[in-house]
C-alpha cells in the first residue's frame, strides 16, 4: 500500500496543479460563468504549472505539459467543437504538442539556471506566446495580455509595445511566486507560504522592485494617456447585425430553399440598413458583416451563369444604386483566373473572402483577406499532405485565395481599412493598415456559427488592443455579436445587443498620428524571443563545458 501511495499521490497532486492552472487560465478570459472574464486571475494562473515544472523530471514535464495544453484550451476554446467536432480536437492537439515542448524548455531552464530560472522561464513563456501567433498555424486566442482588455489604464502601454508588454507584466508574478514557493509544503499552510515568499523576496528583491515599478509606471502612463476625444472630428458609421449565420443556407436540402434563405437574409439586411439611414444622425457609411451576402456579386454580375443568383444580385445592386451613402459589404469575390486555377471544369474560378466598397451601386474598391484561417479557409500543403487536403475538401471546406494588399479605402471624409474575421486578432495586420494610411479600422466578422457569447467576447477582447496599439477607432459589424465601436483608448463606446437583429450608428473619433507600436511593431516580442533563445543556448553550452570539465578531473 505504501509503495502504491508513493506514485499515486504525486500523480494526483500534479493532476490537481494542472487542473487548477487550466481553470484559472480559462476564467481569466471571457467564459460561460463570467461574461468578460476575471482579469485578476491571469496574474496568478500559471503558478501551479510553474511549481509542477520545478518538482518533476523532464520526461514528466513533457507529459504534464501535453495534459495542460489539451485541458486549458479545451476549457477556453470549448466553442470550437460547435463549428466542427474535429475543430476542438485539432486545436487541443496542437496545444498539446506546443505545451509539451514548452514545459520541456521551462524544465531545461530550471536545470541550466538553478538560481534565477524564473526569469528565463518568464522570457520563454513570452517568446512562446509570440511565436504561436506567427506562421500558418498562427492563433492569438489565449495570449495572456488579452485577459486585461477591460483594465483600460493598464492596456495603454500596448501603444508602446503591443499586447506583449501587458503579457510581460501579467505573467511575471506566476514565475516569481512559483520560484518562491518551490519548497513550500501544503501542510505548512498559508503562514508557511508567506514565510517562503518573504524569504525569497529578501533574496530576489531587485526583480520584484523592477516589476512593481513597471506596473506602477504603466498605470501612470495609462492614466496620463487617457485621451478625451470629445473635441475630435467624428465619423458616423451604421453597423448592421442581421443575426443569422450567412452560410447556413448552403446546407439547405434544395437549391431553391437555399435561394429563399439567401433572399430572406437580404431582406433583413436591407430593412436594418433602411432603419439606420432613416434615423438621426444619419450615418455617412453603412457596413454589413463578413460574407453577409453570400451569392458572388462580381461573378454573377459579370458571367451570369445562374439566372436565379443573378436576379438576387441585381436586386441588391438596384437597392445600393438608390443609396446616397457608401456601403461596405462582405462577400465572396470570385474571379476567373486561369493562372491560379487551370481547371476548366471549375470554370477557372478563384474565390477571395473580401470586403467590397459600393458607391451608387458600383464596386469602387476591394480588400481581399490576407490572413486566412488555417484548415478551414486555407491549406497550402496539398502536395506535402494530400490526405489532409483531400479530407478537408471532402468535408466541404471552403478554401479561399489569399489577397496581396493591405488595402486602404477612401471613405466619406476619412480613410479606413477592413480586417476580416479573426484578422483583427493579429497586431501586425492592423499596423500595416494604419501605416498605409487608414484612419479607422472597420472589422467585418461572422462568429454566429459558435452560438457562444464567450467566443464573441474573446474575439472582441483582442480587437480592443488593435485600437490601443495604433490609437485608431475601430468599428465591428458582425453577424450575431459583438457589433460595436471602440475608441483609440480601447473603450467600447457603443454596442448592439448580441444574438438579435440590430443596427447601431456609431460616432467614433477620427484620430491621426503614429504610436511607437505603429512605427516599430512587435519589437518587444522579438526581443523576448531573442533573449530566451540566447539564454537557452548559452546555458546549454555552459552546461556541456561544465560536464566535460568534471569528467576530465
Amino acid at each position: 500500500m505504501d509503495k502504491k501511495n508513493r506514485w499515486i499521490k504525486p500523480i494526483l497532486v500534479n493532476f490537481g496543479l494542472v487542473a487548477l492552472s487550466s481553470v484559472l487560465f480559462a476564467l481569466s478570459f471571457p467564459n460561460l460563468l463570467v461574461e468578460n472574464g476575471i482579469p485578476l486571475l491571469a496574474w496568478f494562473a500559471y503558478i501551479p504549472v510553474f511549481i509542477l515544472i520545478k518538482k518533476t523530471n523532464p520526461a514528466a514535464c513533457i507529459a504534464w505539459g501535453a495534459v495542460y495544453g489539451y485541458a486549458a484550451y479545451g476549457l477556453f476554446n470549448y466553442w470550437l467543437s460547435v463549428f466542427h467536432p474535429l475543430a476542438g480536437i485539432i486545436v487541443g492537439s496542437i496545444y498539446l504538442v506546443y505545451m509539451a515542448a514548452l514545459f520541456f524548455l521551462l524544465k531545461l531552464s530550471d536545470v541550466l539556471f538553478p538560481r534565477r530560472s524564473y526569469i528565463v522561464q518568464w522570457l520563454i513563456w513570452l517568446a512562446y506566446e509570440y511565436l504561436r501567433t506567427t506562421g500558418f498555424l498562427g492563433y492569438s486566442y489565449g495570449v495572456t495580455g488579452y485577459s486585461q482588455w477591460r483594465v483600460i489604464p493598464l492596456i495603454q502601454i500596448a501603444s508602446i509595445a503591443g499586447v506583449w508588454a501587458v503579457s510581460a507584466l501579467v505573467i511575471f508574478p506566476s514565475a516569481w511566486l512559483a520560484a518562491a514557493l518551490k519548497d513550500w509544503k501544503f501542510s505548512a499552510g498559508i503562514k508557511g507560504a508567506l514565510g517562503e515568499v518573504f524569504s525569497f523576496l529578501q533574496r530576489e528583491k531587485i526583480s520584484a522592485i523592477v516589476w512593481a515599478a513597471a506596473v506602477a509606471g504603466s498605470l501612470v502612463f495609462g492614466i496620463a494617456a487617457n485621451t478625451d476625444y470629445s473635441s475630435y472630428s467624428v465619423a458616423r458609421i451604421a453597423l448592421v447585425q442581421h443575426n443569422t449565420d450567412p452560410w447556413l443556407p448552403s446546407k439547405a436540402p434544395t437549391a431553391r430553399q437555399a435561394m429563399e434563405e439567401y433572399r430572406n437574409d437580404l431582406v433583413i439586411l436591407k430593412r436594418l440598413s433602411d432603419e439606420a439611414l432613416a434615423a438621426e444622425p444619419k450615418p455617412d457609411m453603412v457596413v454589413w458583416p463578413e460574407t453577409a451576402f453570400v451569392p458572388r456579386i462580381y461573378w454573377h454580375e459579370t458571367y451570369r451563369d445562374s439566372p436565379a443568383y443573378w436576379t438576387l444580385v441585381k436586386e441588391l445592386l438596384d437597392y445600393l444604386e438608390e443609396k446616397d451613402v457608401p456601403f461596405v459589404i462582405g462577400n465572396d469575390d470570385a474571379r476567373r483566373d486561369q493562372s491560379k486555377n487551370p481547371n476548366e471544369y471549375e470554370d477557372y474560378r478563384i474565390d477571395y473572402n473580401a470586403a467590397l466598397l459600393f458607391e451608387c451601386g458600383k464596386i469602387t474598391n476591394i480588400y481581399r483577406k490576407l490572413h486566412l484561417v488555417p484548415f478551414t479557409e486555407h491549406f497550402p500543403y496539398e502536395k506535402q499532405f494530400p490526405f489532409i487536403y483531400n479530407a478537408l475538401k471532402e468535408a466541404d471546406t471552403h478554401f479561399w485565395e489569399k489577397g496581396s494588399e493591405a488595402t486602404v479605402f477612401s471613405g466619406p471624409g476619412y480613410t479606413f481599412s477592413t480586417p476580416i474575421c479573426f484578422e483583427d486578432t493579429f497586431g501586425y495586420l492592423s499596423r500595416d493598415f494604419v501605416r498605409n494610411g487608414a484612419e479607422v479600422l472597420v472589422n467585418l466578422s461572422n462568429d454566429a456559427w459558435s452560438s457562444s457569447l464567450p467566443a464573441q467576447n474573446q474575439h472582441l477582447s483582442m480587437a480592443v488592443f488593435r485600437s490601443v496599439e495604433n490609437r485608431r477607432s475601430m468599428v465591428r459589424s458582425t453577424a450575431s455579436g459583438q457589433t460595436c465601436a471602440i475608441d483609440g483608448s480601447g473603450r467600447v463606446i457603443a454596442m448592439a445587443p448580441p444574438f438579435r437583429e440590430a443596427w447601431i450608428t456609431a460616432e467614433i473619433p477620427l484620430v491621426k498620428g503614429d504610436t511607437v507600436y505603429t512605427k516599430y511593431g512587435d519589437y518587444l516580442a522579438r526581443l523576448f524571443t531573442f533573449c530566451a533563445l540566447f539564454l537557452l543556448l548559452y546555458g546549454s553550452v555552459a552546461g556541456i563545458i561544465r560536464i566535460k570539465k568534471n569528467r576530465g578531473r
